[in-house]
């Protein structure tokens, strides 16, 4: 809160307007503008000390030195959650049942202590959802809980892929791979064989040998209905 910040030092400080202006991130003429009471907002104080950003000493070595400038003051650190569930917003909190549905109908694979690490839920609301007996039930629709907010889409990569390591899906993905290819091998095979057979009937076409008895240095003509190629020749 720069403005409230700076109308108090203006008020209750003899600071320069600079020392202020630089403290405040702010430009000089606006804090010229507020001790000349001639902003368009009125601003209420907001005392720096008693917020933890200045002490009266820092106040007082500023007021003794116009060139100084104001060092703000580290607030203390911040205590961060390392175990426990995981803390959702209230906001947030009603769409965790869609959430966990469409986890239960698209991965299957994700245990339930996975799934209750993710969405930061209880095995209790799981099992509800999963046999029907929520007590919200009918209002509950699957969503993906990235687009929810629930949890960000590499968290549920991540999950994902380690489930279904260790429900050895992986390693049938990989088989199926690997008879795909033997698959497309064999068929690139057999087209080269058939390109072959057909090039052996279409020199044997133009040389004349085994060509059907008709007109003398010509096949034979085909049945009615059936089409002249080198590859029906030498089926023939």
């Amino acid at each position: 809160m720069p403005h409230a910040t700076a109308a108090w030092l203006v008020d209750n400080s003899s600071l320069g307007f600079d020392q202020i202006a630089d403290f405040c991130g702010l430009h000089i003429l606006e804090i010229q503008a507020m001790a000349d009471d001639m902003t368009a907002s009125k601003y209420t104080g907001r005392d720096p000390v008693r917020a933890g950003e200045l002490t009266l000493e820092e106040i007082e070595r500023g007021q003794a030195d116009g060139d100084y400038k104001l060092q703000i003051q580290k607030g203390p650190d911040q205590v961060r959650r390392t175990k426990g569930p995981r803390y959702t917003p209230v906001s947030k909190r009603q769409d965790k049942p869609d959430g966990i549905a469409w986890l239960l109908r698209n991965h299957p694979e994700i245990s339930d202590a996975q799934l209750c690490k993710l969405i930061g839920t209880t095995r209790n609301t799981i099992n509800a959802i999963r046999d029907r007996s929520h007590w919200n039930i009918a209002e509950i629709q699957s969503k993906d809980p990235v687009t929810l907010g629930l949890c960000s889409q590499r968290e549920l990569d991540a999950v994902v892929a380690k489930a279904a390591k260790k429900a050895g899906i992986e390693e049938q993905g990989v088989d199926e791979a690997k008879q795909g290819v033997d698959r497309a091998a064999l068929i690139e095979e057999l087209r080269a064989e058939r390109a072959e057979e057909k090039r052996l009937a279409e020199e044997a076409l133009r040389e004349g040998e085994d060509a059907p008895e008709g007109s003398e240095g010509e096949p034979a003509a085909p049945p009615q209905g059936e089409e002249l190629t080198a590859e029906n020749l030498f089926k023939r």
